[in-house]
């Protein structure tokens, strides 16, 4: 049954008080109670993925809180949920499937779109209908717009071709779709080729623009669409591609220009041709903003702790801040808003808040609470969260996130060091769910923002080619270096544990370095960097951005990928010195289980103590419950075994 809470703003996250033993795995490693909440235009409605006893399903309520419809979405991947007006929800997933031996690398992750229609109570699958003509999965998501009153979605689709024997895939870029949400009709907009990158659909429907990059070369283009088709930006990028979307005026394209540090320079450009306009400072820009329901551009992202979001218009700009204003203490996120701004919908987390998310409304001047992301997690287990600055050994001003256990005396206690994914990627001072485990048990938790983290500008990004086990290794124990100045951390009580580029940093902190941890947890890491170019060359069929991308940041300057051996952690398994933990879903389309099971047969070859869990059906993310929670039990297990936080505990209460 669906249920719904309207609660003071105040009295629900202080309403939880302590518990005698910290709460069981399972209310940490569970999907969120509720996510993906997002708004409709008039803000009248809202939806969201919700758990429902033991189902997970997409429901959609009214302002007032009324049940409108629910659907079952089982254990599927949800990325996105969106509005096409107040009567369509498109819900995008992700599944991996066996593409078969006509490919390269045969298991790919690929989306699907589903429409669920308000009215009608249906829904349908974005081609379901074309089965024959064109390829069920969707290849880039452009849009919905509402064209003589009629909303339509704009997808990319790969088409199939056509002869006597019946139908074939003959190329895998995908063509342009206009696809109706009532009916489910798609009609081929415009073709697409194989340097196609995507298109901008401005918001009567009309395609304005679409970029080019041919991965060989790096050459690229955006090219206007109108009469006449000029260019409209170009160049020359060997790491990335470049981003298009809808600018603030109708006129005008939002390009993502790539610069030669691999990163971007954000302009609008008028489609009629004439100079390009930089997008605000692009020292603090981090990405740009667009309305979800028009394409528009309507304000940026910017660089900090809070990745703070700035709206170009000023009224808009002032109801969020007010909107901001009335959680002191907490960290804030807009996730959503009406048209008019008049509704939002916030999530707050920090301080003792798992995560929740709440409705404001600007007229009334009220917050409500529509749900906790992890309610088993109460706000008297939630450990306190704060950014530690240090320097790294060449000078470098680096930060951290520090998770404290709960009701703990910050001293002398064991530590996990937590290293992020990416590498180009940066934790933030809020609730994590991984960290939050580790530190309801009595351990320390420091997420390092290591160089070549984002967030912090391009130059910092740039500051880590090269780097993977060299100095961004070294950014991560020269953070523990400062906590144990700082008798935070016990200098001999640390373990690491990983995730993605994580598990690489876990593997090389104790094979590439050595002396600084009791053991090392790696959740589907890399260990193997040679291999994993070549697995990256064949799932792009040949040399291309990805793979110049991967060898810059890794650090095969020379184009020789010798130099990466050193840097392996299965190249270097003799020389492991403590216990390793390897965990790594079978169904891993981003990093290959064979990489974990490469690093397996290295250390057993070379005598060394490790333990494996190879989980059938688990992804990159580890997206579904069952599989989040045996990866969270066997890591803190092996973390207790080896670096047991009971000792630290009992220190510090005071027992002998």
């Amino acid at each position: 049954m669906l249920r719904f809470a309207l609660a003071a703003l105040a009295a629900v996250l202080f309403s939880d008080r302590a518990m005698a033993a910290p709460p069981p795995l399972e209310a940490y490693a569970a999907l969120p109670a509720m996510e993906q909440l997002t708004l409709s235009p008039s803000g009248e409605r809202y939806a969201f993925i919700a758990k429902d006893g033991d189902a997970r399903r997409l429901f959609v309520a009214g302002a007032d809180n009324k049940p409108i419809d629910a659907v079952d979405v089982g254990d599927a991947k949800i990325v996105d949920v969106t509005w096409a007006g107040d009567d369509y929800v498109l819900v995008s997933t992700l599944a991996t499937l066996n593409l078969g031996l006509d490919f390269t690398v045969s298991k790919h992750e690929l989306e699907a779109v589903v429409v669920v229609n308000l009215k009608t109570h249906a829904n349908f699958a974005v081609f379901q209908q074309q089965k024959a003509t064109v390829a069920g999965a969707v290849f880039g998501r452009f849009g919905a717009r509402q064209v003589d009153g009629r909303w339509y979605g704009y997808f990319g689709g790969v088409t199939y071709e056509r002869d006597k024997g019946g139908s074939y895939l003959s190329h895998t870029w995908p063509d342009l779709y206009r696809v109706d949400l009532e009916t489910g009709d798609a009609h081929l907009l415009t073709r697409g080729q194989e340097s196609l990158v995507s298109w901008a659909v401005d918001a009567a429907g009309q395609v304005e623009a679409r970029t080019l990059y041919d991965a060989m070369s790096g050459a690229w283009r955006v090219t206007a669409l109108t009469p006449g088709g000029r260019d409209l930006a170009k160049g020359v990028s060997p790491l990335v591609r470049p981003h298009i979307g809808l600018g603030r005026k109708p006129d005008q394209i939002l390009i993502g220009k790539p610069n030669e540090d691999g990163g971007y320079d954000y302009v609008e450009a008028p489609l009629a041709g004439g100079e390009a306009t930089p997008l605000g400072d692009q020292d603090k820009f981090w990405g740009p903003a667009s309305d979800p329901n028009t394409g528009v551009l309507v304000g940026e992202f910017d660089h900090g702790d809070d990745m703070p979001t700035v709206f170009f218009d000023p009224t808009a700009q002032m109801k969020w801040r007010a909107a901001s204003r009335a959680f002191p203490g907490y960290r804030t996120r807009i996730e959503s808003w009406s048209s008019d701004f008049n509704r939002l919908v916030v999530f707050t987390d920090g301080k003792d808040d798992s995560g929740t998310y709440w409705l404001v409304d600007i007229a009334k001047r009220s917050a409500s609470q529509l749900g906790r992301a992890y309610p088993g997690v109460k706000p008297a287990d939630v450990g306190p969260v704060r950014m530690i600055d240090y320097q790294a050994g060449d000078g470098l001003a680096l930060h951290g996130v520090l998770t404290l256990p709960p009701g703990r005396e910050p001293k002398n206690l064991p530590l996990v060091v937590l290293p992020h994914g990416g590498p180009e990627d940066r934790d933030f001072p809020g609730f994590d769910w991984l960290a939050q485990a580790f530190a309801a048990r009595g351990y320390a938790v420091f997420q390092p923002n290591f160089r070549g983290s984002s967030g912090y500008g391009q130059d910092f990004v740039r500051a880590g080619y090269g780097q993977w086990g060299r100095k961004m290794q070294t950014d991560v124990s020269d953070g523990v270096a400062e906590l144990t100045r700082q008798g935070i951390a016990d200098p001999h009580r640390a373990c690491i544990v990983g995730w993605s580029y994580g598990g690489y940093a876990a593997l090389a902190g104790v094979t590439v370095q050595q002396g600084l941890y009791r053991c090392a947890v790696s959740v589907a890491g890399v260990a193997d960097l040679p291999s994993m170019l070549t697995y990256e060359r064949d799932m792009t069929g040949g040399v291309g951005a990805k793979e110049r991308y991967w060898k810059t940041f890794m650090g095969a300057t020379s184009g020789s990928e010798a130099e990466l051996k050193p840097l392996s952690p299965a190249r270097r398994a003799d020389r492991a010195d403590a216990p390793i933990l390897l965990i790594h879903g079978k169904e891993d389309t981003t990093v290959p289980v064979d990489q974990s099971q490469t690093m397996e047969k290295a250390l057993r070859s070379a005598g060394k103590p490790v333990e494996t869990v190879y989980l059938p059906g688990g992804d990159h993310q580890l997206s579904q419950a069952q599989t989040r929670l045996a990866m969270l039990q066997a890591a803190v297990a092996f973390v207790e075994k080896y670096d047991p936080a009971e000792a630290a505990v009992t220190a510090s209460k005071g027992a002998p």
